[in-house]
């Protein structure tokens, strides 16, 4: 299997995508969240990607993983695990970055990243812990990394038929990114059939989804915004990871 058929992370990032036909309340989407993926190619079972959301201490810590399937794992092994730790913000419901972890394992490929952002000198000091380097740059108010982008977006207010820009640091630059909100779509899935809204990131950066193409999310058409399925065309064919389980409707008071 060549590894430009696996996209780093692929539900990592769902990245950055969550908007809505209508302007909603932001914020909606409950926590604790877990969010479970299968992830195929050409139809095949390829993986199984998780992603959960918790609070502690006043702080939102994001964990998401992507493992390869048992027979994939012979050709080209994935053990995947990100993190991203959220801190309050005066102006931002969902919060800001304090520290972002990354340990990627695709076939040969390995990073072993930390990227902790001081609010004080609004500077991100990265540490390469395989390269042995340390490098440190300027971010803007509105900087996230490449994980709590995608829940950035499911707290903001987004209309149909627009653009929402963010900055995404994606442990080596900043990348000003475009996501557009395309459409109304109804969707059956194993869960059911749901309304939801399109979206496609317009991605720069190969950190972010890494050896893709053109993708599209579909999330629900409620204050949720659920990610059902993503699909990113590659060099042959396309990857698919759709929603499968996991703990994301909020508790009945």
């Amino acid at each position: 299997m060549n590894k430009s058929l696996w996209p780093t992370s692929l539900i990592l990032l769902a990245v950055v995508f969550t908007l809505h036909l209508f302007v909603i309340s932001a914020g909606a989407f409950s926590i604790p969240e877990r969010l479970e993926f299968e992830i195929s190619y050409l139809g095949i079972p390829a993986g199984h990607a998780v992603q959960q959301v918790t609070r502690e201490s006043g702080e939102i810590r994001i964990v998401s993983t992507a493992r390869s399937a048992d027979w994939l794992k012979l050709f080209f092994p994935v053990d995947d695990r990100i993190e991203s730790v959220l801190v309050q913000a005066p102006s931002l419901k969902i919060g800001v970055p304090r520290l972002y972890r990354e340990r990627i394992r695709e076939g040969w490929t390995r990073f072993h990243k930390d990227a902790v952002f001081n609010r004080q000198t609004m500077e991100v000091t990265t540490s390469d812990h395989l390269k042995k380097n340390v490098t440190v740059q300027k971010f803007s108010p509105l900087t996230y990394d490449t994980l709590s982008s995608f829940f950035y977006f499911r707290s903001v207010e987004l209309k149909v038929g627009t653009s929402s820009f963010i900055d995404i640091f994606d442990c080596k630059r900043i990348w000003n990114t475009e996501v557009q909100i395309l459409r109304r779509e109804e969707l059956k899935t194993s869960l059911g059939s749901f309304k939801t809204v399109v979206v496609k990131p317009i991605l720069k950066s190969a950190g972010i989804f890494a050896r893709t193409g053109e993708m599209h999310i579909w999330l629900t058409d409620d204050e949720r915004r659920i990610p059902l399925m993503m699909k990113s065309k590659v060099k042959i064919g396309s990857i698919k990871a759709t929603l499968v389980g996991g703990s994301y409707w909020p508790k009945k008071q």
